[in-house]
């Protein structure tokens, strides 16, 4: 099974809803970093060795037709490279809202992993390194991770050639989406999900 739809935009940028939707329309599985919370002796140590430079992507994705969220996002350039047919999909918002989310949310998880359960662990540890590598260390001010967001964002639309890459914000809906990826769309709303709370009770593997 190859991929056919990567999600290049970073966390708290509507990836969930994105996961949700993709499934919906048929291109699932979807991978995202739920995936490798519910099954982290698996694929905690693939991902760890991706980050390391020693990516098995037939082994990380077997099973999967399309994949979004870290750890995916912070590969997009290695993962045009295995999977050139692909189409990407950008997720983003308002820098500013981004950042805010995101320090409430991913970047507090990291910044107190030292106190996580030890089961959880080597999960935060690869975690930390992506979104590090990603352009994202610890440490960063609200104006530093806007700066860092940005860059991203740009980075992908360099590497990603045009006709392959929709840019897009989940509050479009699904119009925006089908066109992209070629298929009708469905007489459901789009789910729209992950809120803050929602976010805490997936790491804590409430849902």
């Amino acid at each position: 099974m190859t991929l056919k739809v990567i999600g290049a935009g970073v966390g708290r940028t509507g990836t969930y809803s994105l996961k949700l939707a993709l499934n919906q329309l048929g291109l699932g599985p979807c991978h995202h970093m739920e995936e490798v919370i519910f099954n982290m002796p698996v694929h905690v140590p693939l991902w760890a060795a991706a980050a390391a430079g020693r990516p098995d992507w037939e082994a990380i994705y077997k099973g999967y037709e399309s994949a979004v969220d870290w750890p995916t996002a912070g590969f997009f350039r290695e993962l045009h490279a295995a999977f050139p047919a692909a189409r990407f999909v950008l997720t983003t918002r308002s820098p500013e809202s981004w950042a805010e989310s995101f320090s409430q949310t991913i970047y507090k998880l990291l910044a107190g992993r030292e106190q996580a359960p030890q089961e959880m662990q080597e999960w935060l540890d690869m975690g930390a390194r992506v979104i590090a590598q990603t352009g994202f260390p610890a440490g960063l001010d609200a104006a530093g991770l806007t700066k860092a967001f940005n860059a991203h964002n740009e980075a992908v639309k360099a590497a990603i050639p045009a006709r392959q890459l929709l840019v897009y914000q989940v509050k479009e809906g699904w119009a925006p989406l089908c066109a992209f990826l070629g298929v009708p769309e469905p007489a459901e709303p789009f789910p729209r999900t992950n809120d803050r709370g929602e976010f805490w009770d997936r790491v804590a593997g409430k849902t």
